[in-house]
């Protein structure tokens, strides 16, 4: 059974780039492009890896993390953060937040999926 991925990016481009990549490589991917509705799809849909956009319309990326790993039924889920953001200290705060793994857009393909892989395999 492949294992499920579930993408919380807002971007549509990056959204169906991140979808096609994953599905390509053998997981089944799903999309949520709306921050308020990503606490219900995880509960929902159990995911195996969450990629998350950190910076996202109505609900930062770095709140919806912690809400994930602040719940006893979520936290053991391994989250990816993917985002633009590249300033120095980025990547500290968005791993203490509890991402266990981070890419910067735009993503390299290889690297996206090696570390898909490091994560959920």
């Amino acid at each position: 059974m492949a294992k499920k991925v579930l993408v919380v990016e807002d971007n549509e481009l990056n959204c169906r780039l991140f979808c096609d990549l994953l599905r390509v490589h053998g997981y089944d991917s799903e999309a949520v492009r709306d921050g308020r509705e990503v606490i219900d799809k995880v509960q929902e849909l159990r995911p195996d890896l969450i990629i998350m956009d950190i910076q996202m319309p109505h609900v930062s990326g770095l709140d919806l993390i912690q809400a994930i790993k602040g719940e006893a039924e979520t936290k053991m889920i391994p989250i990816m953060a993917v985002t633009a953001y590249a300033a120095r200290g980025d990547e500290e705060r968005i791993r203490a937040a509890g991402a266990e793994g981070y890419v910067s857009k735009p993503i390299a393909l290889m690297p996206f999926i090696a570390e898909v892989q490091r994560l959920i395999n």
